[in-house]
């Protein structure tokens, strides 16, 4: 008999009850290290006390109208975001899958405006994870994601990650954008570096395209800038946004010039729940903190601190890891073995990962950790990694 809950999911034998800053605690007891965050969800850590009364001052308030009115909490987040970023319009959504899903839809939008309704093709990378509607796992493309959900949606070209030569021809009449993590997450950890990035910008200029960057996992602080592609210097036209924003309530957006999001009038795109006054109240205290370059640097700091004790573990351990590699608070540990064995020898080393591709652990923890669970977590991975090396 099917289970109440869809089987779609392998879930580790954890019940967490309660959660405080970095740390979760198990419904015996347990304290463990949170280096997954939720999947790079929970900036700010558990119950942060800025967030629990932003939402509970909003609770008592107002939940919900739908965007059938004026939603002032929107309207302040979405002129925090246009302040400190490229963009100059927000759509609010609940998730990243949504925020790709409304991305696809402006960049070919923004063409049939321009009597161009030949560009629908976007340009993606091996690796890549967008989501899993039709059109985010269209836009990856792997086996993985798409086996037994045909026909697939067309428009998408895929091409080898990083491959600059294969990018170049790959432009046609057809192409409308390319759309790129600046760092993938459930590929593997794996940074764009600034060259490629820069050298992305300079196509879609030079070929009139529109550059989309999914920063669903990589963005909010996560690499040490507000958003990663600051680091190459560069501004997209379209870009993707969930996942820490709302700091651990669901909330997403896609942030967009004018000129990208030109096509997007009344009537084509909508959401019920998009922006409602809850999410909103908190993405606004979420932002008040991690905006703040002062917390910005604290992040580049924490994360050299990170890493270099990772790099300690990596060469303590040579029979279990192959590298650390990633940027900021966004790391991973590309393993010798399958990354599952690592997170689940860390579970009983009470220290939370999550298992990503190409054999990588990923260590996204709140950006707010301390030095000193820093300095405890690389000692439960010691830990784990021992209790693997001898098994």
């Amino acid at each position: 008999m099917i289970a109440s809950i869809l089987p779609t999911y392998s879930r580790a034998p954890l019940s967490f009850e309660k959660g405080e800053g970095t740390w979760l605690i198990e419904a015996d007891g347990r304290r463990f290290l949170d280096l997954g965050a939720g999947i790079a969800v929970n900036v700010l850590g558990h119950a942060n006390p800025d967030l629990i009364a932003a939402l509970t001052e909003q609770a008592g308030k107002l939940w919900h109208t739908s965007n059938l009115y004026e939603i002032p909490q929107q309207q302040a987040l979405a002129d925090k975001l246009v302040a400190h970023t490229f963009a100059d319009t927000v759509f609010f959504t609940n998730s990243g899958t949504e925020s790709c899903e409304l991305a696809v839809k402006m960049a070919r939008k923004y063409f049939y405006d321009k009597d161009q309704p030949e560009r629908v093709e976007i340009i993606t990378f091996s690796g890549s994870f967008h989501g899993r509607s039709s059109a985010g796992i269209a836009a990856a493309g792997s086996e993985k994601m798409t086996k037994g959900f045909g026909p697939l949606l067309p428009g998408f070209v895929h091409l080898e990650f990083e491959d600059e030569e294969a990018l170049k021809e790959a432009i046609t009449d057809q192409t409308c954008a390319i759309m790129v993590e600046p760092v993938q997450g459930e590929g593997g950890i794996r940074p764009l570096s600034d060259a490629t990035l820069k050298g992305m910008r300079e196509l879609c200029d030079e070929h009139g395209i529109l550059l989309i960057l999914d920063e669903v996992q990589c963005g909010v602080g996560r690499t040490g800038k507000l958003f990663a592609h600051e680091w190459a210097g560069i501004t997209p036209d379209i870009m993707m946004v969930a996942k820490g924003i709302g700091g651990g309530f669901p909330l997403g957006a896609v942030l967009a010039t004018e000129n990208a999001a030109s096509g997007m009038t009344a009537g084509t795109h909508g959401s019920t729940y998009g922006g409602n006054p809850m999410a909103c109240a908190v993405g606004c205290a979420v932002m008040d903190t991690v905006a703040d370059p002062e917390f910005l640097a604290e992040v580049n700091r924490k994360s050299g601190l990170l890493r270099q004790k990772l790099e300690g573990l990596v060469a303590s351990h040579p029979d279990v890891f192959e590298e650390v590699r990633g940027a900021g608070l966004m790391l991973g540990l590309k393993c010798k073995g399958a990354p599952i064995d690592l997170v689940n020898s860390g579970y009983a080393a009470e220290v939370v990962t999550v298992p990503a591709a190409d054999n990588v652990v990923r260590l996204l923890p709140p950006l707010n950790i301390t030095d000193e669970e820093i300095a405890e977590a690389v000692t439960r991975l010691d830990r784990a990694a021992t209790s693997l090396g001898a098994a």
